[in-house]
């Protein structure tokens, strides 16, 4: 496996810590409202990495955490909670809204054929591991407490920034006027709130500290290594985290252990909406729902984003959806046509085993779908491939790809009579046998009996002359 380590901006093989073992830790949703598809772009990105992985012989331990509290409308401290602010503008209780949004996100990838990771935890259920972490990065010197809340001093180390190349001396001389004069660094961030900036929190608890809530960079610390450990292989999330979020995970976690947090930063690309990021805050975001009340299905979405590399802008449009649309339909007919014609071959040949080995090469490097899906729609088209070894090995390629291939059916045709199919059939093994004259024959006649002959990817159909 070959994958780009944002932390060194370049393509590096892994090399896991335990060998034949991943973990990993994807950083889940904010639980205030529905996803976006351009954050389900994420998570379909991380989806296709762990099946990579899974296909490529590891044993993968993926964990992913829920937002339902502490995450600001601003990154860096400012803003209101996101949870708060959606209670506020539909009457419902902070929890309500959490457990509503959560079971979305659920449904969302369940449509979308994403696996549920190994382990999903809630920043909720685990207040106490964040403040043990904390407590541990004030015994090291690296806190101090103002205006009643706890701050992260990033001059305490020696690094800050380092994922995102963040010059300390450029932050301070290009540091904005301070929302919050408590900091004695604007970059510094909160760990602890006990003096929030809304009256009236509703998502509170003891702390050493006083009653109040945790910062949102600290959950993901905390929870990642009470299941992973101090030191584990990958942390993925959009590349919109890197700047903030990510980096002051990074800054947290190795103050408290003073060691390597995490050996592989894998990082998405936008999803562009026009010429911008597709975003909550702009109001111009479309849901997984929105395209399903259109007509798409969900998995149409996937095939969209397996299209564009994951660590390339990807620009939606209605369009564009059309297409891929299309495409996963035109597959999925060719596969229930090779259903209907052989079960798949238990040892392919060496063509088919060839493409297989070009697939897997494909996403094993860094997670080239686009080649790969080119690779799957050649082995399609290649005439010296049976059907038996075509579907031997797209139900390999499914795998990682997770478009439900082994799923697809032959449509059911229900025009004409039994003699009608019947002649239909004949008129199919014509020309396979490359009997064009006797097909031809059969079309007149059936054009006689009034139909025209549809030919389509997954067979021929009968359509009435009207």
């Amino acid at each position: 496996m070959k994958l780009y380590n944002t932390m060194s901006r370049r393509i590096e093989d892994f090399i896991p810590i335990v060998p034949g073992h991943v973990s990993m830790y994807c950083c889940g949703p904010t639980v205030y409202n529905y996803a976006h598809i351009g954050n389900l772009r994420t998570y379909i990105f991380e989806d296709i990495l762990k099946r990579t992985f899974e296909n490529a012989g590891y044993k993968v331990k993926h964990v992913m955490n829920i937002t339902d509290v502490g995450h600001l409308t601003g990154d860096g401290d400012d803003g209101e909670d996101k949870m708060e602010k959606s209670a506020r503008e539909t009457g419902k209780s902070v929890w309500d809204i959490a457990e509503f949004y959560t079971k979305a996100f659920f449904r969302d990838e369940e449509a979308l054929h994403i696996i549920r990771p190994d382990i999903v935890c809630k920043a909720t259920d685990h207040i106490q591991d964040m403040i043990n972490l904390i407590k541990r990065l004030e015994e090291g010197g690296h806190t101090y407490t103002a205006g009643g809340n706890v701050y992260f001093s990033i001059d305490s180390i020696p690094d800050y920034g380092k994922l995102a190349r963040l010059s300390i001396d450029d932050l301070k001389s290009g540091a904005r006027i301070e929302i919050d004069s408590n900091k004695k660094n604007p970059k510094d961030f909160v760990l602890w709130f006990t003096n929030s900036k809304f009256a009236g929190q509703a998502m509170t608890w003891d702390s050493p500290w006083g009653r109040g809530y945790p910062g949102w960079h600290i959950e993901c610390s905390a929870m990642s290594m009470k299941y992973l450990g101090e030191h584990f292989d990958i942390h993925c999330g959009g590349i919109d985290a890197i700047p903030v979020h990510h980096t002051n995970e990074i800054a947290q976690s190795e103050a408290a252990t003073g060691k390597t947090w995490v050996n592989y930063w894998c990082h998405g690309e936008f999803l562009l909406m026009g010429n911008a990021k597709m975003s909550k805050s702009s109001g111009g975001f479309v849901t997984l729902p929105v395209l399903e009340e259109k007509g798409y299905n969900a998995l149409d979405y996937r095939y969209f984003c397996l299209s564009g590399h994951y660590r390339s802008q990807l620009r939606f449009s209605y369009e564009a959806l059309d297409s891929a649309k299309a495409a996963r339909q035109g597959l999925m007919d060719r596969v229930a046509a090779f259903k209907s014609e052989a079960e798949p071959s238990e040892n392919p040949g060496a063509v088919a085993e060839g493409y297989m080995k070009d697939f897997n090469e494909a996403m094993e490097n860094d997670l080239g779908a686009p080649q790969a899906l080119s690779i799957l729609w050649k082995l399609v088209k290649d005439s010296s491939v049976s059907e038996a070894d075509k579907l031997a090995v797209l139900y390999h390629m499914d795998r990682i790809l997770g478009l439900g291939l082994p799923e697809a059916e032959k449509k059911t045709e229900t025009v004409g009579t039994e003699e009608d199919l019947k002649l239909l059939k004949e008129r199919a093994e014509a020309k396979k046998n490359k009997d064009y004259k006797r097909a031809d024959e059969i079309r007149d006649e059936l054009k006689k009996r009034g139909f025209n002959v549809k030919d389509t990817p997954s067979g021929a159909i009968l359509e009435r002359i009207v």
